[in-house]
């Protein structure tokens, strides 16, 4: 037997002839609508194809002696910048007392004159307008029974008020308006105080901790330890001729740990389905607290959580710490710490729970929580706890593309075919329908 009489036999789609063919008006309509629902569902698998997800991953943080960087913005309409102090500790032992570096103050008028920016000032101890550079190259200011800061300009010698204050705070003294202190009574120290008094401040930049469990927080007055606790210079606060006395109200305009997102990430993240804003990242911003009483202490409890986005086809690129690796921690610019090369972002995500008591003690009965009773003392101010080793996991969202190559063309011989199926059973319903109504009439 010939070979083509073997493959004859084995032919699926056996054919018809031409004569036998019948070509309707109907079969043409269901044929061009046929191709339109081809040409859509093949766009449409097209697009799936195109689309990039972003895919989450729950890993074990294996990072060690990392850095984080926090960024800050958090206005105080009822006190002035010059009574304000930014602190960063945390357990690894590391205390940052009256943090400087990429901070900034604002002052700010006060909110019945419109609360607008008068001027700003680095949170640097040896600012330039802060050398006594008119007085005799020779001089050298007593600290009054003091040591003279490490970081003097000239050492062993207190020649600035800032640095008769800085002198104090190391031996743990109180320092209060400066008086009988010749530096400050030639800088006016206590007149520029009060000339403040009804100012408010922003606080805001950034700064680079451990990444281990610690807290920042601002309060008033220069601190100082004292044995084994940390304590601020209270007299100028709580010493204020401002009716009232200045309060911890406070607006948190923005807080976030680690580099921002850009806006096409969070798109990508929150997908059509959720609405997302950077609240949902950053979920103390906008945050406003209020209060009257001077002696009134706010804590942020914060449970930070690594989190990692990778760009498409990252595995083929370098690792997004790499940058980190290669270059000392000292050498990268702060906002810039967790960008990598590649594309990638290592940055954090965080939940928040509050906590706000006054000094004075007593309970709540006035909010409608009479069972809640607070113990007396602290240290007025705003607090943000931060706890990393509560989620020793990682979360990593990789960008992946929806579905493979091979399942795109799958998707369009579905298409195909399925559609195609249906249209000749639609078409062959309608000609017999057509058939047997013809029959009906011609009887």
């Amino acid at each position: 037997m010939p070979a083509k009489s073997r493959f004859t036999r084995l032919d699926a789609f056996t054919k018809t002839v031409e004569d036998a063919r019948i070509r309707t008006t109907s079969g043409g309509i269901v044929t061009i609508a046929s191709l339109l629902i081809v040409l859509y569902l093949v766009w449409g698998e097209w697009a799936d194809y195109r689309r990039i997800v972003v895919h989450p991953e729950l890993i074990v943080d294996k990072g060690r002696g990392e850095k984080m960087e926090i960024h800050l913005n958090i206005s105080f309409p009822r006190i002035p910048c010059e009574l304000l102090t930014l602190d960063v500790m945390d357990v690894s032992g590391e205390q940052q007392t009256g943090v400087m570096h990429g901070v900034n103050k604002v002052r700010l008028q006060p909110v019945s004159d419109g609360g607008k920016v008068i001027d700003m000032k680095a949170l640097d101890l040896h600012a330039a307008e802060d050398v006594a550079s008119h007085l005799d190259p020779n001089y050298c200011g007593g600290c009054y029974g003091a040591s003279a800061p490490e970081n003097a300009r000239k050492s062993g010698c207190c020649n600035t008020c800032e640095e008769v204050r800085e002198a104090y705070a190391s031996a743990s003294w109180a320092f209060g308006r400066g008086e009988n202190v010749e530096q400050c009574e030639r800088e006016h120290y206590a007149e520029r105080l009060d000339s403040q008094r009804k100012e408010g401040c922003r606080i805001e930049g950034g700064l680079r901790v451990n990444k281990v469990v610690g807290n920042f927080h601002i309060a008033p007055g220069r601190s100082f330890s004292n044995g084994n606790m940390h304590v601020h210079d209270l007299n100028n606060y709580f010493e204020s001729p401002v009716q009232g006395g200045h309060t911890f109200s406070h607006v948190v305009h923005h807080l976030r740990f680690g580099p921002q997102l850009p806006e096409d990430v969070t798109k990508k993240v929150a997908g059509k389905s959720l609405a997302w804003t950077d609240h949902h990242l950053n979920p103390l911003d906008e945050t406003q607290q209020y209060t009257d009483e001077p002696a009134y202490n706010y804590m942020y409890f914060v449970k930070v959580v690594s989190t990692a986005y990778l760009p498409l086809g990252w595995q083929q690129k370098t690792k997004p710490t790499s940058r980190q690796g290669e270059i000392p921690d000292e050498l990268i610019g702060l906002g810039t710490y967790g960008h990598g090369m590649d594309g990638s972002v290592e940055t954090h995500q965080y939940s928040v729970t509050s906590h706000k008591r006054s000094l004075a003690g007593g309970d709540e009965s006035g909010e409608g929580h009479k069972e809640r009773v607070h113990a007396r003392g602290g240290i007025p101010g705003v607090f943000f706890s931060y706890d990393q080793d509560i989620s020793p996991m990682k979360v990593v969202n990789r960008e992946e593309r929806s579905k493979t190559f091979a399942g795109f063309l799958t998707g369009i011989c579905a298409v195909i075919g399925g559609t195609l199926t249906v249209a000749a059973a639609i078409d062959r319903g309608v000609y017999e329908g057509a058939t047997r109504i013809k029959k009906l009439h011609q009887r």
